[in-house]
């Protein structure tokens, strides 16, 4: 029987499975930030233990810093705690540190994929739920709470039951103005919001193909609020070319060995997921230009509830809904071409 990309990289990082069949998984990198790691440090610090593996774990602060003015002192009390916290923690156990000021500094979950430590195959954690966002390229990535970040840093690895499979193929092209936010919410919208739960998600399929990196690590990044465990994204050459030149990705002949490895990285033919396989197929979605102007006038001003409730319906069902839902907002879009519509998202 042919397995999952799941199973490929999961299987292949299980260093025991535990009775009950919980699994010691080892970790390839773990991410950190100042909002879930100081109570971690201190566990460590409590049971006078240091970090297993610190050159596998990268931190920045992103959660508690000002997006103007940085080079001011935080002003948020508790805010600069933790940033210095966090700076202080990585300098005492030998974790490299991006932190304000830092060229590199940024979201956690972008600067990883930016810099070329996250990479295809791997098992990835961070303190913080969307860390699916790195499942764009060919990862196993995961949140996980404070205990596991102290259990990482003390082992390098976590215990975890492995989750169950599901597939979501979106086949066909995309129309105008319809992007990876709009396919994910309407997937969302037919999974529910707990539809999702307990499983990662593998995302395929020539829509999902034709998306940009980013594309890709919004489509994961937004796995879990169907209740996923994470997201991912079989690596190709989308994949193979974003990390090309990166600044922690290998290089040279190392690189096309590393490609050489990540081309295994898919499911098999024959392979057998836990659920359905939900397939979308057509030009996606079935809506003409005018139906298109008022999803991205929706899109602009509508909350993500509504969203999901909006765009990628039918062509009918989009009519009825839209004069349901704040028709003052759609009376600003008569008059005005699609490409204004999409000039101003």
């Amino acid at each position: 029987m042919g397995r999952t990309l799941l199973d490929k990289i999961w299987d292949a990082h299980t260093v025991r499975t535990e009775d009950g069949g919980r699994c010691v998984l080892y970790i390839d990198r773990q991410y950190i930030h100042e909002v879930t790691s100081p109570v971690a440090f201190a566990g460590l610090e409590r049971r006078g233990i240091g970090v297993a593996r610190p050159a596998q774990i990268t931190a920045t602060a992103d959660h508690n810093i000002p997006t103007v003015d940085q080079h001011l002192p935080i002003a948020e009390p508790e805010s600069r705690r933790q940033v210095e916290a966090l700076a202080a923690n990585c300098a005492r156990f030998g974790i490299e540190h991006f932190g304000v000021g830092d060229p590199r500094q940024g979201i956690v979950h972008i600067i990883g994929p930016e810099l070329g430590f996250t990479q295809p195959g791997m098992t990835i954690v961070c303190g913080d739920s969307h860390t699916s966002t790195h499942g764009a390229l060919g990862a196993v990535a995961f949140g996980v709470g404070t205990s596991e970040v102290e259990m990482v840093f003390a082992s390098q690895c976590i215990i975890q039951s492995k989750p169950r499979s599901m597939r979501i193929t979106v086949d066909g092209t995309l129309r105008p103005g319809v992007e990876a936010k709009d396919v994910v919410l309407y997937i969302i919208s037919q999974l529910t919001a707990s539809g999702g739960t307990g499983y990662f998600i593998e995302f395929a399929g020539e829509a999902i193909r034709s998306l940009s990196m980013e594309g890709r690590m919004t489509v994961c990044n937004m796995s879990i609020e169907c209740g996923a465990r994470g997201g991912m994204i079989a690596p190709d050459r989308t994949t193979f070319d974003y990390l090309r030149g990166r600044e922690r990705a290998p290089q040279g002949a190392a690189f096309d060995q590393a490609v050489a490895r990540w081309e295994t990285l898919y499911s098999d033919a024959d392979a057998v997921f836990d659920n359905f396989t939900v397939r979308l197929r057509g030009q996606f979605p079935a809506l003409n230009e005018e139906d298109i102007r008022y999803c991205c006038m929706v899109r602009m001003h509508l909350s993500q509830a509504e969203i999901a409730s909006v765009v990628c319906l039918e062509k009918d069902s989009v009519k009825k809904r839209l004069k349901r839902i704040r028709t003052e907002k759609l009376a600003s879009a008569k008059g005005s071409t699609l490409e204004e519509i999409l000039s101003r998202l």
